[in-house]
């Protein structure tokens, strides 16, 4: 375990260096690992765990999009594929990566699948956090553990095939075997993860929704259309508004802070821009502090999860998902995206 200086905070981590993927392996050759939804994150901690040498079988609804899907990718129905129940019951370690009103809408299933001393694996805390709501309380005679990668189920497969990593959160929950940490940790290295560090399931459920509805997507795309629509009734064509909102960041700007951190974005760019930039990231940050406490509040207090459940288990949700989708893609900011997009060299095949 190495201790990393985050800022003048210390942290345990765990790097496939220390825990390398032979041992692994060895740890988890007796088991048969069983991953219950093959749609987000299913198949890439699936695939990675297969090309690792892992002993993995997938359950799914049989005969929908995401059987035929896992057919595609090599999973053969009755050896590696099976129905929910079936695959449940084979596993000793059942990968619950169903979305999490699947997983509320299955667990009477699951549960019923489950042998003292499997291992109850999540890669989310929304459904043993807010277990008054989705009626998820496993039983005290399994582990009960976490990996969650910090990134999309595309970003854990695309990393895992460039040779790199994706970090990962991990938590255990109950360990009625002994082995629930070992276990845990060695899935971690096994998914792909670049390094693993603890948290508990309630962090990582309240950070992750914090997240995703603030920086990573809700208020990245809100900040976005605010800016893109200023330009707009400025003057501003579509072309150069979608450019100096979208292009240049996703093209340009945030690789170099990805590989080099903000102060260095700051260095190295013009004097106006850092200037202008320094000075306005204070009021920007004031502004928005604000609604995010307002929303680390709606998390905390089931509000969210209470929400997302009601929405997501709605007969007619897809379709009213798709109505909010397609007005997103036929917006005038996202319809110059796609023109913009389509100029760039490599999609000229130049």
């Amino acid at each position: 375990m190495a201790k990393i200086d985050f800022g003048g905070t210390v942290e345990d981590v765990i790097t496939a260096d220390e825990f390398s993927i032979d041992k692994a392996r060895e740890i988890l050759k007796k088991e048969t690992i069983t991953i219950l939804g093959y749609g987000v994150q299913g198949p890439a901690q699936a695939l990675n765990l297969r090309d690792n040498g892992i002993n993995v079988i997938i359950g799914q609804l049989e005969g929908d999009e995401y059987w035929d899907k896992a057919i595609a990718d090599g999973f053969v129905p009755g050896k590696t594929l099976f129905p929910l129940a079936e695959a449940a019951k084979k596993g000793t370690i059942i990968m619950v990566l169903l979305s999490d009103a699947g997983q509320t809408a299955t667990w009477p299933i699951v549960k019923e699948c489950l042998n003292p001393g499997d291992a109850l694996y999540f890669s989310h805390g929304f459904s043993i956090v807010y277990k008054e709501q989705t009626g998820i309380i496993p039983p005290k005679d399994v582990d009960v553990i976490l990996v969650a990668p910090k990134g999309s189920g595309r970003s854990v497969r695309a990393n895992f095939l460039a040779g790199a990593g994706i970090n990962s959160s991990y938590a255990i929950e109950q360990d009625f075997t002994g082995r629930a940490k070992e276990r845990t940790l060695a899935i971690g290295i096994a998914i792909g993860s670049g390094y693993l560090f603890p948290t508990t399931f309630q962090r990582e459920v309240y950070s992750d929704l914090t997240g995703e509805r603030g920086v990573l997507m809700g208020c990245l795309a809100g900040v976005m259309e605010a800016q893109y629509n200023t330009l707009r009734q400025h003057g501003h064509s579509p072309s150069e508004a979608f450019n100096e909102t979208v292009e240049e960041l996703t093209q340009s700007l945030i690789r170099l802070v990805d590989e080099n951190g903000m102060d260095w974005m700051f260095s190295n760019c013009s004097t106006t821009a850092q200037r202008g930039a320094l000075d306005w990231a204070p009021r920007f940050r004031d502004a928005v502090k604000p609604v995010f406490a307002e929303l680390y509040e709606s998390v905390a207090t089931g509000k969210e999860t209470k929400r997302v459940l009601e929405a997501n288990s709605a007969p007619d949700y897809k379709v009213k998902l798709q109505a909010e989708l397609d007005a997103i893609k036929n917006s005038e900011m996202w319809q110059a995206g796609a023109a913009v997009r389509s100029l760039r060299p490599d999609r000229r095949g130049k």
